[in-house]
């Protein structure tokens, strides 16, 4: 089921969360999140409106996604930058992608225009996922993060809504 975050849900979304951080190079944090912090982030994406999903498979938190403005300059308010993750170890399989379709059918009453992803290149499964979504790549970043002793590329992929 998806539904709407609730702040119980913090410790099972930064749990998720932190598994990225301690393991991949999809996030460019590399100290793990509390619980604390995590509903400090929750709570600023509502404050700005923005949606932010969790999908719940039998109690339990196995992804989530949500979209926070680009800019805080008034010219971009019909943009946002969403994100989504999915528990490595979920029981259910295109949780993801779901999340997308629910987020993108919510930022759209919202009169969003522009939903932009930034990915850590290289990362062929999310180059993939995003472009499945009907993201398309933008821009390309070289060595902008530095992560697990190398240098990361980042990209740049948007969605018109509409």
């Amino acid at each position: 089921m998806i539904r709407d975050v609730e702040f119980k849900d913090s410790i099972a979304i930064a749990d998720i969360y932190n598994h990225y951080i301690q393991n991949s190079t999809c996030t460019f944090e590399e100290e793990r999140l509390s619980e604390r912090e995590m509903c400090s982030r929750i709570t600023a994406v509502i404050e700005h409106g923005m949606p932010w999903l969790v999908y719940e498979h039998e109690g339990q938190i196995v992804g989530y996604c949500y979209a926070k403005p680009w800019n805080s300059r008034s010219a971009y308010r019909f943009t946002v930058e969403s994100s989504v993750y999915v528990d490595a170890d979920s029981p259910v399989s295109g949780v993801g992608s779901l999340l997308y379709q629910h987020l993108f059918l919510r930022l759209d009453i919202l009169d969003i225009k522009n939903v932009m992803s930034v990915i850590t290149l290289p990362n062929d499964q999310s180059v993939a996922f995003h472009n499945k979504m009907g993201m398309e790549q933008v821009g390309h970043f070289k060595r902008m993060g530095f992560k697990f002793g190398k240098w990361l590329d980042v990209g740049y992929w948007q969605k018109e809504l509409r």
